[in-house]
C-alpha cells in the first residue's frame, strides 16, 4: 500500500489577503447616499476612496501622500505613520462631507482593524463621517 500525500497549495500573504476582500465584498455595497469607505494599505501609506458600487465610480480619493499631510509630516518627523493614517482620514471626512457625504460603510479590505486601518477609521469618525 502506497500513501499519497496531498500537497496544499502555498497562498502569500497577499492572496490570503485578497480572499478575505473578496469574501467580505459579498455583503458589503456602497452607493451613491452611503458609498463604501475602502481602505489600502502599503508598508508605507495608507490610502482611502469612497466608492459608489452600484454606479461603479470613486466619488473621493485621499492619500498619505497628499500635499496636505507631506507639508504635515515635513513639519514634524517624530510623526508615527499611524498617526499620519489618522490624519488622512480626517482629510477624506472633510472633504466628503464637503460633498455632502456623512454616512458610509467601512471596507477595511481584509486587513486586520488593527494599527494604520484603524488609525485611519478613527481619523474618518473625528471627522464626521458616521459608520
Amino acid at each position: 500500500m502506497s500513501v499519497s500525500l496531498v500537497r496544499r497549495k502555498v497562498r502569500s500573504r497577499e492572496d490570503r489577503r485578497q480572499r478575505r476582500h473578496l469574501r467580505v465584498r459579498k455583503r458589503v455595497h456602497g452607493t451613491a447616499v452611503r458609498p463604501r469607505l475602502v481602505v489600502f494599505r502599503s508598508l508605507k501609506h495608507v490610502e482611502g476612496q469612497l466608492v459608489d458600487d452600484q454606479g461603479h465610480h470613486t466619488l473621493l480619493g485621499v492619500s498619505t501622500r497628499a500635499p496636505e499631510l507631506r507639508e504635515l509630516r515635513a513639519k514634524d518627523s517624530a510623526l508615527k505613520k499611524a498617526d499620519v493614517a489618522r490624519a488622512a482620514g480626517k482629510l477624506l471626512a472633510e472633504r466628503a462631507r464637503t460633498k455632502g457625504i456623512e454616512r458610509v460603510v467601512f471596507d477595511r479590505a481584509g486587513y486586520q482593524y488593527h494599527g494604520r486601518v484603524k488609525a485611519f477609521a478613527d481619523g474618518a469618525r473625528e471627522g464626521g463621517l458616521i459608520f
